[in-house]
């Protein structure tokens, strides 16, 4: 691996936004991940590389440590945030089709639910591990999940619910895609989910943290 692609994975890892970041504090005054993603297109680096050396290599990183509790919801939005800024250097090359995304992630909080944080964290992570994200925001029908369906073959589909009262909508919502779309891949998660409930309503994979659901639909591709 390059050294700036080192430098820039190190700095999605510990969050370094770009130069003028203040955070992490050794790292202040040093470039950031903004300043090594648009050196690394720069000199030629492949973006296929910047991406998978860089941003997915940090990530990883991130989500590893999220799940073995060594690091917060608050560092996680620092690296995504992190991760956003360098990503927006590579978006041309994603646009003109140079570099493929490995697949689509559709995703949503169902219907009745407005809880966000969980589905934004999944979100920005599998979007830093190369897929490109279809986010439908929070309190989602079955029709709408159904619409972007169709919009979008060959989706993975995400459901996230936050309360013991909403995580039964998803019932409804699997039954209604299985309906018309049998096969469709359906991940779920949300903290009073469990694998059992993942069962019982048919969905395909749970998982209790982004990193599970990242490595679940990498096994996809």
């Amino acid at each position: 691996m390059s050294d700036i692609l080192s430098k820039l994975s190190y700095c999605i890892e510990f969050g370094k936004i770009n130069k003028e970041s203040p955070y992490p504090p050794d790292l202040k005054g040093q470039d950031g991940a903004d300043e090594y993603a648009r050196q690394a297109v720069d000199q030629g680096i492949p973006a296929d590389e910047i991406l998978e050396q860089g941003l997915v290599t940090g990530m990883a990183k991130v989500g590893v440590k999220f799940r073995e509790n060594k690091i917060f919801v608050p560092q996680v939005l620092m690296s995504a945030k992190a991760m956003s800024t360098a990503m927006v250097h590579l978006k041309p090359f994603f646009t003109s089709g140079e570099v493929a995304r490995k697949g689509k992630l559709i995703i949503g909080t169902v219907a009745g639910d407005l809880h966000d944080i969980g589905k934004n964290l999944v979100s920005m992570m599998v979007e830093g591990s190369g897929w490109e994200v279809i986010d439908l925001g929070v309190d989602v029908q079955s029709a709408k999940f159904l619409e972007a369906i169709e919009n979008n073959p060959d989706s993975v589909v995400g459901l996230s619910a936050m309360l013991t009262t909403t995580m039964v909508n998803m019932n409804s919502i699997v039954k209604n895609i299985r309906e018309k779309h049998p096969a469709q891949k359906i991940i779920i998660g949300g903290a009073p989910l469990n694998d059992d409930f993942r069962q019982e309503i048919g969905a395909d994979h749970y998982s209790p943290d982004p990193q599970g659901a990242i490595e679940y639909i990498n096994n996809l591709v």
